[in-house]
């Protein structure tokens, strides 16, 4: 089984409006609510995958209860740890116009330490089934910034893989861990590193760099460009042809998905490039926040385009 952590969860209420403009009063006319956060987005495409997942985290209020629902609705496995403020509500505005799409986050509730150390116990029993942990996401008001330290120094005590996809100081002090794979996108490596990375040669060094602190595999997401792995001792770049996208709300999600899937396996590294990459090109592909479809996947997955970089 494949356990996820998402300490941020959200209520995604995706709003779709025709001709976007600012300062003038706008109507849409649909929306739909999905039950979000990186973790749980992680756990909704493997479970689409056909592969065991149980979603771990926190959630309060109103906003967590219909997390619940949603999620009891789609089959999904959880374990929330209870908290007294609300979770937050993100909106995802489409203009089904200029097929642009503009995100609005919340910061999240703020979270007291006894319900922090709850969660640890929580996710200590209902993670252990899981031979993997997948920890994603940003870290709500009150939680130390060393908590991905802790939870994959726990984690690598107990024997479990952990695969880790955050950003800042929750990725640098994460890292020290020794986490199995990290996924930051360019944006957040350039952050990671303090430089910018404008060509492919640059990226492979920052890859190898973030190797080098600690992870054991380091994947940089490119966007539409595809991504560039490497484990230390290769270097592969994966990429896909173009698709018209829809949403790239949980995009990097699917991504994750796949290669915790892979790692779940054993399989290759370059095999786990190709499934999160097809993954992830299929999320591209579905409105809102829907992620990946199986049957999309599989047609993607013969027509990623995998090179061994030097």
């Amino acid at each position: 089984m494949i356990a996820t952590v998402t300490l941020n969860p959200c209520l995604d209420k995706h709003i779709d409006v025709h001709g976007l403009v600012l300062y003038e009063t706008n109507r849409w006319h649909r929306m739909s609510k999905y039950a979000g956060g990186k973790g749980i987005d992680v756990s909704r495409a493997v479970y689409e995958m056909g592969f065991d997942t149980i979603a771990c985290g926190l959630l309060g209020g109103e906003e967590g209860r219909e997390i619940e629902t949603l999620l009891t609705e789609q089959g999904l496995k959880y374990h929330f740890t209870p908290i007294s403020q609300p979770t937050r509500s993100c909106f995802i505005i489409y203009d089904t116009k200029t097929h642009r799409q503009t995100n609005l986050n919340a910061p999240g509730p703020r979270i007291a330490p006894p319900e922090l150390k709850m969660f640890y116990e929580d996710l200590l029993r209902e993670s252990a089934a899981s031979s993997l942990i997948v920890m994603s996401g940003s870290v709500p008001p009150g939680v130390p910034s060393s908590v991905y330290f802790t939870l994959i120094s726990h984690a690598r005590k107990l024997g479990k893989q952990t695969i880790l996809d955050t950003a800042g100081k929750y990725l640098r002090e994460g890292l020290k861990a020794k986490p199995c794979l990290v996924k930051p996108n360019i944006r957040e490596a350039e952050e990671l590193l303090g430089r910018k990375l404008e060509t492919e040669a640059e990226i492979i060094l920052a890859a190898k760099e973030i190797v080098r602190m600690g992870a054991g595999i380091e994947v940089i997401s490119m966007g539409k460009k595809g991504l560039i792995a490497c484990d230390g001792k290769q270097v592969i770049k994966a990429s896909s042809a173009y698709v018209r996208v829809k949403s790239t709300v949980g995009a990097g999600d699917s991504t994750v998905a796949g290669f915790a899937i892979s790692l779940r396996r054993g399989d290759s590294l370059e095999e786990a490039c190709r499934l999160g990459v097809a993954m992830g090109t299929a999320a591209v592909m579905t409105p809102g926040t829907e992620l990946c479809h199986r049957e999309d996947v599989q047609y993607w997955l013969p027509r990623i385009k995998i090179r061994r970089l030097a």
